[in-house]
């Protein structure tokens, strides 16, 4: 294959690969090691890890996505790579469309619980604890620095945004495992901790593509991260919270399923790529181009 039409050769795949790899396995060291050392004392103690430390332990997991993104941004980009990055954290100047985008999460958490509510039990009332936003904003801002800053342009091409977003959005899900227990409200999960992964897992693959779908089309940074501060933010604030364990897992496997249906109505209009029709058009002239060499 030629790379003057924007193809990469396996070369460049390899390279890429690489960067990717590499990204990951030093994000994971840092979270997994920071939480660790924070639960270190309990665990060495036999004890069973109190909520607070369940809390403590997510802060210093955030420096594992920020702190890799940018080291890796500036050696593999230099200090160009970094003033790109940092410029796009700042990119505000978007059609309003998109900040649209943002109350997709908070409007799909509402719907389907009060649809539970409304329809199976009064327990699955949403809660309105507004300060939980709070939460989002940390997570938002320092996370998509390395999950989308640095992570996505490298694992995406113009033609399949989509599958290079979802494995993103599971290894993202899986980055959550260490604390995953003091997600939600019902915890700890006890049996129903598998079951709640899972349904925690597919609905951050799909928020993952719809991030990167605005992201594709926006190369907005600071959009992202909002994307992101919205979606956790909604989870802590409207949660229900008189759930237990089995109808937490049950709320957001259909939470999951209403993401993945805007995800289906996202690559319908924008296909796989997830990127504006003048992309693909371009797209599609430098693969036929390519075709008749």
């Amino acid at each position: 294959m030629r790379p003057e039409f924007g193809v990469p050769t396996n070369q460049d795949a390899r390279i890429r690969g690489y960067l990717v790899v590499t990204y990951f396995a030093l994000t994971f060291l840092i979270s997994w090691t920071g939480a660790l050392i924070v639960a270190a004392r309990d665990l060495l103690r036999h004890h069973p890890l109190p909520q607070i430390t369940g809390i403590l332990m997510f802060p210093v997991m955030l420096l594992g996505p920020s702190l890799a993104g940018i080291a890796l941004t500036r050696i593999v980009d230099g200090n160009s790579g970094l003033r790109v990055l940092f410029s796009q954290m700042f990119r505000a100047r978007v059609a309003a469309r998109w900040y649209a985008a943002l109350l997709l999460p908070p409007a799909f958490v509402l719907t389907v619980l009060l649809l539970l509510e409304t329809f199976v039990s009064p327990v699955y009332a949403p809660n309105r604890f507004f300060l939980g936003l709070l939460f989002g904003i940390p997570a938002g801002f320092l996370e998509e620095i390395g999950w989308t800053g640095y992570a996505l342009p490298k694992m995406r091409s113009e033609s399949d945004g989509l599958i290079p977003s979802i494995l993103l959005g599971l290894l993202w899900a899986l980055w959550h495992l260490p604390v995953i227990d003091y997600l939600g409200t019902a915890t700890p999960h006890g049996v129903y901790w598998i079951r709640f992964f899972l349904a925690f897992s597919v609905a951050m693959a799909a928020m993952r593509v719809l991030i990167a779908w605005v992201y594709t089309n926006t190369k907005s940074l600071l959009l992202a991260q909002l994307m992101h501060v919205s979606s956790t933010g909604a989870l802590v604030v409207f949660s229900a919270a008189r759930v237990t364990a089995a109808q937490e897992a049950t709320w957001y496997v259909l939470y999951g399923a209403v993401l993945w249906i805007a995800v289906g109505i996202v690559v319908k209009i924008f296909g796989r790529g997830l990127g504006p029709p003048a992309a693909r058009a371009l797209s599609g002239n430098a693969e036929g181009a390519l075709a008749e060499k």
